[in-house]
């Protein structure tokens, strides 16, 4: 029904869309005790940085492509490091920056953003790229998917 939204919005831009909105959220709410919510953000922080920078380098390393708008260019399928844990390591620490986000405007309503981020992703962006990579790949893609969940 809506597959003409598959692979047309670039996720770093979906995540900022989903901060902005959660910003905007957040002014209409009483905010979160302070407790630990500084040691959550750096650790929040800190995943995003260390799952986005290996996730980027494998690809870079492999010379496949990085762009999720064109999943079909695919040269090499990447399972090594964090992708032995994850399928999507990138959205993933994405999720890791909108949830700091959401624990730094200290909002319960701001945890919307992230949800909206994940559900969009699953249905609009991860779906169609793993039909590109099943066609790419075969057997392999699924053996990989059997093993190894989409997001944790």
């Amino acid at each position: 029904m809506m597959a003409w939204l598959a692979c047309k919005l670039p996720p770093p831009l979906l995540a900022l869309l989903c901060g902005w909105g959660m910003a905007q959220l957040a002014t209409a709410w009483p905010q979160w005790p302070a407790g630990l919510r500084a040691v959550l953000i750096l650790v929040l922080l800190l995943a995003a940085v260390l799952l986005e920078g290996s996730a980027v380098w494998a690809f870079v390393r492999r010379r496949t492509t990085i762009s999720p708008l064109q999943p079909q260019r695919s040269s090499t399928l990447v399972v090594d490091g964090f992708y032995r844990l994850s399928r999507n390591p990138m959205y993933l620490g994405m999720l890791c920056l909108l949830l700091a986000w959401a624990v730094w405007l200290g909002q319960w309503l701001a945890l919307a953003g992230p949800l909206v981020f994940v559900l969009w992703l699953n249905r609009f962006q991860i779906a169609p790229e793993e039909q590109a990579l099943q066609a790419r790949f075969g057997s392999r893609y699924a053996a990989y998917c059997r093993r190894v969940r989409r997001w944790l």
